[in-house]
């Protein structure tokens, strides 16, 4: 089911393994942007008349409005399960205690006596945060969108997921009563292309935001980088992912189940086994035959995904080939299921989390590790982070220099900007020395 790439013996050129000869789902958002730009255009001009149309067009469902009223909110918090409830505040808890010290401080550097430069932090003055509805429902989504959020001092934060026929119109209750426990009462029954494009845009409903994160499909994905720009985005992203880099001392048991873990979220799905240990792989492969005899969703998503071209057993000749491998690959979820698992974890370079021993599966940080699970797919893991508090702050550079500062340093700055014959540049400065510049030292 499952297919393997044997690596053993091949000689990686200088810089790593070719990470085409990795698994990796074929997403083409290039493609996708051509459907999504009339989306985008028509809710531009139309606004929530487009919106309208599109949940009976995509989602199936006649709503009247698009915004989600407080007392469907209020009675989705008071209807929720109490084991749910329990989950999802513990859930936020963790969230919040890891979140908050990602929290920046402004620091001011003294560069020479009356002159300074200071690092602010500003928080985006309005966000945007998708949650995705579909195949599954995603509570843990809003937790991990609006938490950073809040730690970093947005003001001003709107939540949209699709529409469900199931439940009026609405989103599902769940996801309305996460917005609920966290405070958000700015909810909208929007999904797809067209959400993004609310935000980006504004409708008669929804003020337009400054910046848009939170997963989604393709279409969620090329929306995201069509209108990029007049938008922040936290990333385009793509199908989860899971690699699992294991010896001979990991439990075949263990892995199995967690591939089969992150295959359950869709046929596109990557999981990758990296082993030294072709008896492990074997048993790995038996044991997957066996628990997907007692697993959901079996012939819908999780045999797709781990039959595909995405998924496969890597075989490679030691643990310094698969930490090469691991780094080439940039997971969004990297486990680490070695001996001395830590001392490994910390030679890792590129992966959106990682997940360290055989009781840190990626289970626990998609719900309740206190981790961020909105992390980077499809190899960005080699140049972008997850979401974070940063994520939602903006570092602004305060220059403050006395007329003593700026004279010291004003020869050099007229230098400079004549070598590159911008002379307007240093008579900005001379015109401040009734243009006796003196020389700098």
């Amino acid at each position: 089911m499952i297919s393997r790439i044997d690596l053993r013996g091949a000689a990686f050129p200088e810089g790593g393994i070719d990470r085409d000869l990795l698994p990796r789902a074929e997403l083409d958002v290039e493609a996708a942007l051509e459907k999504v730009r009339p989306i985008c255009d028509d809710v531009r001009h139309r606004g929530t008349a487009a919106l309208i149309d599109y949940a009976h067009r995509f989602d199936g469902v006649a709503i009247e409005r698009v915004r989600v009223p407080a007392e469907a909110l209020e009675r989705a918090l008071a209807e929720l399960d109490p084991a749910v409830r329990a989950a999802l505040e513990e859930a936020i808890r963790r969230a919040r205690l890891v979140h908050r010290d990602q929290r920046r401080t402004d620091h001011t550097t003294q560069v020479v006596p009356g002159g300074t430069v200071t690092e602010r932090w500003v928080p985006v003055e309005r966000v945007g945060l998708y949650v995705p509805g579909g195949r599954s429902v995603y509570p843990s989504s809003v937790v991990m969108n609006v938490v950073p959020a809040q730690e970093a001092g947005v003001g001003s934060m709107a939540v949209a997921s699709p529409p469900q026929a199931e439940f009026g119109g609405l989103p599902h209750p769940t996801i309305l009563a996460a917005c609920a426990l966290l405070g958000v009462d700015e909810v909208y029954a929007a999904g797809g292309a067209q959400a993004v494009a609310m935000f980006a845009y504004g409708t008669e409903d929804c003020r337009p935001v400054a910046m848009v994160t939170g997963p989604g499909n393709i279409f969620v994905a090329a929306a995201k980088r069509l209108l990029k720009g007049r938008i922040g985005i936290d990333a385009e992203a793509g199908p989860t992912e899971i690699a699992i880099l294991a010896d001979a001392t990991a439990d075949p048991v263990h892995v199995a189940a967690d591939l089969i873990s992150q295959a359950e979220h869709d046929p596109l799905a990557a999981s990758v086994l990296v082993t030294d240990s072709e008896e492990l792989a074997a048993a790995v492969e038996k044991e997957l035959d066996v628990q997907l005899a007692a697993t959901k969703h079996v012939e819908d998503r999780i045999r797709p995904a781990l039959s595909g071209r995405q998924s496969g057993i890597v075989l490679v000749d030691g643990l310094e080939q698969g930490l090469a491998v691991v780094d080439a690959y940039a997971a969004e979820h990297l486990e680490i299921q070695t001996e001395d698992a830590a001392a490994v974890a910390a030679r890792v370079r590129n992966a959106g989390a990682i997940f360290v021993g055989a009781y840190a599966p990626v289970s626990l940080g998609d719900y309740a590790a206190g981790s961020n699970h909105v992390l980077p797919t499809g190899g960005c893991a080699c140049h972008s982070s997850g979401l974070s508090v940063q994520s939602f702050l903006r570092g602004i550079h305060v220059v403050d220099y006395s007329r003593e500062a700026l004279a010291e340093i004003a020869g050099h700055v007229v230098t400079l900007a004549e070598a590159e014959d911008l002379p307007a540049h240093g008579a900005a400065v001379k015109a401040r020395f009734d243009w006796k510049v003196p020389p700098s030292k």
